[in-house]
């Protein structure tokens, strides 16, 4: 009954052994407790005519978006260097990729991925290109984390690379750059063939905003 010191014996490279096996996510039984798993942001209504996102120093009507969560937007693009080359950026306005926090790096890709599946469905294509341009160096510039979408097609490019190349220089070009008009018109008809896609492929676009 009284207190006293006991000592034992203990053998490190045991336990060693024994925390390397001590259970981690893959391991959990999630018919016993539940699914596991990363939350990104809550799907929200989509924007109308008064809404302008700022996207550095451009602005981005409310109507070219076409899907958006708490954290993040899909819209298409100004200056496609293809037919269907759509961004998706975070809403909070940051200029690096080491700036995101944890919750929006995960609901960002978690979008990527949504966008790009839908858009190999919408277009009948079975690659894409999925690129980031962090930093001055690397291309990009609009000083605003984004994620490049573009679908590819059979003989796109030269190349295949060149696409890294178009990607740098299409927003230097003064031509070639649409109207917010027709922008608007791509956004509708994508806004309309996300719906369509969620029976498809629920698993992955998730719900529909409203």
């Amino acid at each position: 009954e009284a207190e006293g010191v006991a000592m034992a014996n203990i053998d490190l490279e045991y336990l060693h052994t024994v925390r390397g096996n001590m259970p981690v996510h893959q391991h959990r039984r999630p018919d016993l407790y539940g699914k596991l798993e990363i939350q990104g942001g809550q799907t929200v209504a989509l924007p109308g005519e008064e809404f302008v996102f700022n996207f550095g120093p451009a602005r981005v009507p409310g109507p070219t978006i076409f899907y958006r969560t708490s954290q993040t937007l899909a819209f298409v693009n100004k200056k496609p260097v293809v037919e269907g080359h759509l961004l998706v950026s975070p809403v909070r306005e940051v200029e690096k990729m080491g700036d995101l926090t944890e919750e929006e790096v995960a609901d960002l890709f978690k979008v990527v991925q949504k966008v790009e599946v839908f858009v190999q469905k919408f277009y009948g294509v079975s690659s894409s290109t999925i690129s980031v341009q962090n930093g001055h160096l690397a291309g990009q510039s609009i000083p605003h984390v984004h994620v490049h979408i573009l679908p590819r097609r059979e003989d796109d490019f030269a190349q295949n690379d060149d696409v890294y190349r178009e990607l740098q220089e299409h927003d230097k070009v003064e031509t070639g750059w649409r109207t917010e008009e027709e922008m608007v018109v791509e956004a509708k008809m994508l806004r309309e063939a996300w719906g369509k896609q969620i029976m498809a492929c629920p698993e992955i676009l998730g719900d529909v905003p409203a």
